[in-house]
């Protein structure tokens, strides 16, 4: 599974072959878990699974893939 970015304590990454699935990006921290959908045509997001995900620490992540990787696709 190749990373993408370490920023802040979180590791961004992805897993091939998920084919049947929108683009999208996990995220872990610690034992922290969650997964993205990513829509870049409108630029926007979506929650599709999380584990452990604090308010804050969704907000970060939010934060993350729109500062660092939607803006960028």
């Amino acid at each position: 599974m190749p990373t993408i970015l370490l920023i802040r304590g979180w590791r961004l990454f992805f897993y091939f072959n998920e084919r049947n699935e929108p683009p999208h990006i996990h995220a872990r921290k610690g034992d922290t878990d969650c997964k993205f959908w990513l829509y870049p045509e409108t630029f926007d997001i979506e929650e599709a699974y999380s584990y452990n995900l604090s308010n804050a620490d969704r907000r970060v992540i939010r934060q993350i893939i729109f500062e660092h990787l939607v803006y960028s696709l």
